[in-house]
């Protein structure tokens, strides 16, 4: 990474990533500018040492502050590749079960992906619209918190189908690969990618869509700095949804009981930081007759992250940033906390386990599914 004069000179007189960072207001000693100085100082040697390095939520509110555009999460990014080749590594969540599931998919190993698939929709093998599950399948078998994340992939489909649009699933699919470049491992962030492109190839897809916001970043914007521009359109499921779903002629009913109808929407940082995405969501939930939709305060550029990424360092800072979120949805009345992100629901899910707070914590698609006609 590269930064001019100019964007250094500007940087160490600011702070406005410090005051805007989510860590540094639970961890004060945490500052992305002050781990820019040092390794301007000390040629990386301390910040490649540091813990600070693995504490970066690489959630992008820093930079989309920053008066220069010093891009820190590529900054972070960059760096933990080089913590790797000096032994600092990252605190593994769940015992490192997902990263060991990771990197048996990148040995080639045959999977049964589409498996649960074969009872909830239609699927094929070659088409124009591939729909990239991501590993919400192996999620599930380490991680049981509240709704499953298979459920967001059976809503997809159905919804999918229910638009006339049989996508194509593959068992070859592999993981994105966001999870392996934000660790800091670019060589299986590759391996993963150079399978994935072999499979949405061969399939003869015009576009690939993701319901997971970290595997559409990944395929949007830094698969093709690596890999050069892709042969096919990247959309996110909310785009595609947001888009197709008024012409199709699918309606919504109001619900059975409406109650307390109250219903806010928590941003995913790679959808909205990182990609921008912050009306599609929101357009969806408002053709649902009889939702009162009301906005935390802290939402679309300026939402509070869910508090970790990577399935790494999870922490007490990570609960006390869930539990702030999930207050502050509970502050503004609604009884129903709609994400879109799989690892935010769980995030969100496990932190309100431990609360006497009962929000209703849902998926975007399994909540539009259930009021479909």
């Amino acid at each position: 990474m590269i930064l001019s004069q100019q964007q250094i000179d500007f940087c160490m007189e600011c702070g406005v990533c410090t005051g805007s960072c989510p860590i540094s207001r639970v961890i004060p000693t945490f500052s992305p500018r002050q781990m820019i100085k040092r390794t301007l100082m000390d040629r990386d040697e301390t910040v490649l040492q540091s813990r600070e390095l693995w504490a970066c939520l690489t959630c992008a509110r820093c930079s989309s502050r920053c008066p220069v555009q010093i891009d820190f999460p590529d900054f972070a990014r960059i760096h933990r590749e080089l913590a790797r080749k000096e032994g600092n590594l990252p605190q593994l969540s769940h015992h490192g079960t997902l990263q060991a599931i990771v990197q048996l998919q990148a040995t080639g190993v045959k999977q049964k992906r589409t498996d649960w698939a074969r009872d909830v929709g239609k699927f094929q093998a070659s088409g124009d619209t591939f729909y990239f599950v991501g590993c919400a399948p192996y999620f599930d078998a380490v991680i049981k918190y509240g709704d499953t994340s298979l459920e967001t992939a059976k809503s997809v489909l159905r919804l999918l189908n229910r638009m006339g649009v049989e996508p194509v699933m593959s068992d070859d699919e592999r993981c994105c690969g966001h999870d392996a470049l934000w660790s800091g491992n670019e060589e299986l962030f590759r391996r993963l990618v150079s399978m994935n492109l072999e499979v949405i190839r061969g399939s003869g897809a015009k576009r690939v869509v993701f319901s997971c916001p970290e595997g559409y970043a990944t395929y949007k914007y830094h698969v093709p700095k690596f890999f050069g521009d892709l042969p096919f359109e990247v959309l996110h499921t909310t785009e595609f949804f947001a888009r197709e779903l008024p012409g199709s002629g699918v309606a919504f009913r109001p619900a059975e009981d409406p109650g307390n109808g109250k219903v806010t929407y928590q941003d995913p940082c790679r959808l909205g930081r990182v990609a921008g995405i912050y009306e599609p969501p929101r357009d969806l939930l408002k053709m649902l007759p009889q939702v009162v939709f009301e906005e935390m305060g802290r939402n679309r550029e300026n939402a509070l992250c869910c508090g970790t990424s990577a399935w790494i360092e999870c922490s007490n800072c990570s609960k006390t940033m869930q539990i702030e979120r999930l207050e502050e949805a509970r502050d503004v009345g609604a009884s129903t906390l709609v994400t879109a992100c799989p690892k935010c629901r769980i995030h969100l899910t496990c932190a309100q386990s431990n609360t006497d707070l009962n929000l209703n914590i849902v998926d975007l698609y399994s909540f539009l599914l259930t009021r479909m006609e």
